[in-house]
Formats: structure tokens, sequence, C-alpha cells
């Protein structure tokens, strides 16, 4: 709960909330921050989902798994602390200074499956991710797919994000000969937010990049050092019902 929150509850000021939690004891330490939560709608479409797929790995096993490719993209800062929380000054917890992201940032685009990394893409700064600019990244993805596995059926997964739904989007999936298998959007859906991305940040944390460049190679490296054992635990984390579900899809 925010001090805004409370403020609004309580009908009084921002800087009264902060000065009674101030008085009571607490203080900021860091903590891990959700972002979404799914709504009732996405639990229904995912327990339908979950339903659908754990029927095609019972026909299929392992080839199913092995065939998915999933896809997210996420913003990396220069620099990226514990985002923060308030505890009591007793807590057993070690206290850190309080610190924010930093303002500069880049985003990236990760597809990957159980082999490990098939394509990373970093957006040019001042622009933003809309269908067109997905679609371009598609095309890249396929050629990348196509180098890596030649003539093998993939299953491709990302989240509903409106480019991702978005009709040209749509076609181009179409042209490519298959669908998409989408997600509602959550950070326990989608293998890239609760496997890779977390890997990367954690591994990244508390680091200062000067550059953009210097940004993308420390990401680009640590999808490396990862290896084949980690993103095929992430992929495989499926078949025991693990954190994500999926919409059937068949590309190329």
């Amino acid at each position: 709960m925010t001090l805004d929150t409370v403020a609004t509850k309580l009908g009084i000021g921002h800087n009264a909330v902060q000065e009674m939690i101030g008085s009571l004891g607490y203080q900021k330490i860091c903590a891990r921050w959700v972002p979404r939560l799914l709504t009732e709608d996405h639990k229904v479409q995912r327990k339908a989902i979950t339903s659908e797929m754990l029927w095609r790995y019972r026909d299929e096993g392992d080839d199913f798994l092995l065939s998915i490719v999933t896809g997210e993209e996420s913003w990396f800062h220069h620099f990226d602390p514990e985002s923060m929380e308030w505890h009591c000054l007793d807590s057993l917890t070690k206290n850190k200074t309080k610190t924010m992201p930093s303002a500069k940032k880049i985003m990236g685009t990760v597809f990957w499956d159980a082999e490990g990394c098939i394509l990373i893409e970093f957006l040019e700064p001042g622009k933003t991710i809309n269908a067109a600019r997905y679609v371009q990244t598609l095309l890249k993805f396929q050629c990348a797919l196509r180098d890596k596995c030649s003539g093998r059926k993939v299953i491709l997964q990302h989240d509903n994000a409106q480019p991702h739904t978005a009709l040209s989007t749509l076609e181009k999936i179409e042209n490519m000969g298959g669908k998409f298998f989408l997600t509602p959007r959550s950070p326990a859906l989608a293998p890239s937010d609760y496997r890779v991305f977390g890997f990367v940040k954690n591994q990244m944390r508390s680091q200062h990049y000067e550059t953009n460049e210097a940004l993308q190679t420390a990401v680009c490296q640590c999808l490396q050092v990862a290896g084949t054992e980690f993103y095929c635990k992430g992929i495989f984390k499926l078949q025991n019902g693990g954190k994500n579900v999926y919409r059937e899809t068949d590309i190329m």
C-alpha cells in the first residue's frame, strides 16, 4: 500500500501520512514490486488455456515443450536498484538507502526456446513498440529462427499486449504459416518475465552503465552466460503446470 493510498483513505495530506509513519518507527528498505495482478477474466482464461495445454502435453510429451519459442519486451535501466518498502526499524531485514532506477533506459525484445536465445533486439532511442515496429521484429525473428532450426515446426508464445494482437501482427503471423499463443498480461505468465528478465536484471543490479552500447553488451552477455540448461528448465517448468499458460499456435 502506497502513502498516497493511505492519504486518500484517511482524507489527509501525503506529507502528514509520511510524518506519521516515520513517527511510528518505520523506514524504507529494499523489496520486490509486482506490477500487475490477474483480473477475474484473466483467471478464467488462464484456467481454460492451462487445461488445453496439459492435454496437449500428455499427448505429445517433451516434444511439445521443445517446440515452444517465447518472446517478450522489457526495459533495461542504466542503473537499476531494488524498489522500496516500509519496514519497522527493528526488522531483521538489512536496511539499505533509498535509490531510484535511472531515467536512462533501453527497451529490449528477446525470443528464446529450450536451447537458448534466438534473437535479441533493442529499440532505437525515442521510439516505441507499436504494431508496425513489432512486425519488423517478427521479420528478424523469422530469419533468426530459420538459421537456427530450419524446417522445424515451432509454437510462438507471448502476452496479449496491443502490438502482439494488432491486425497487422496477426496478418504477418498468418503469412508465416501460423498463429499466436496469447496469454493474459501478468508477471506469472510469461517465461521471459519470471525466468530470463529476472535473471538478467539481478546480474546487472547496482551496476552503472554509461552508454546504451555498454548496457546492450551487458544484457547480451548475461543472456549468453545463462547456458542451455537455464533456458531448458524455464520451458520445462510447464510440465508441472508451472507459472505459464498458453494458447496453441503453430509457426512455420
